[in-house]
């Protein structure tokens, strides 16, 4: 009997909100790594035919330049739809133990919501520069 051959397929699609500002770090060799919580939940009908909603929460990654603008323009309760695969990150304890994590390595993260006119990515004001404020992060095909 022949082996059964299934296809690699390794993709995930989620909307959601932040549920934390995005932490950016930078790797040994500086690659740039932002991580964040995203909250995500499905409305359905339960067996008894009352409505019912279930939420889960899930860390998202990103690397390179996509988390360098994910740095700059997201911030916790904004809402997004991140495109990218399941990794599974391992890691050693000081005891001995070892630990894991399942998260999504984002490969698209696409914003969902403007940002108000006259603010900053970090949230306050903008200083005015006599051109009219941006309402939202730019197209990434711009920064890349």
């Amino acid at each position: 009997m022949s082996e059964l051959k299934l296809p690699e397929i390794n993709r995930v699609l989620l909307s959601g909100r932040l549920t934390r500002d995005p932490e950016q770090r930078y790797a040994p060799d500086g690659t740039a790594v932002t991580s964040f919580g995203l909250a995500f939940h499905r409305h359905y009908r339960a067996r008894d035919g009352r409505a019912a909603e279930h939420a889960g929460f899930v860390t998202i990654v990103t690397y390179q330049r996509l988390a360098e603008v994910c740095g700059q323009y997201l911030r916790k309760g904004g809402a997004v739809l991140v495109e990218g695969r399941l990794q599974m990150r391992e890691w050693a304890m000081p005891q001995g133990q070892k630990g894991s994590r399942l998260e999504v390595r984002g490969e698209m993260v696409h914003f969902l919501e403007r940002r108000p006119a006259g603010t900053s990515p970090e949230g306050g004001e903008a200083a005015p520069t006599g051109k009219p404020a941006p309402h939202g992060p730019p197209d990434l095909d711009e920064l890349f």
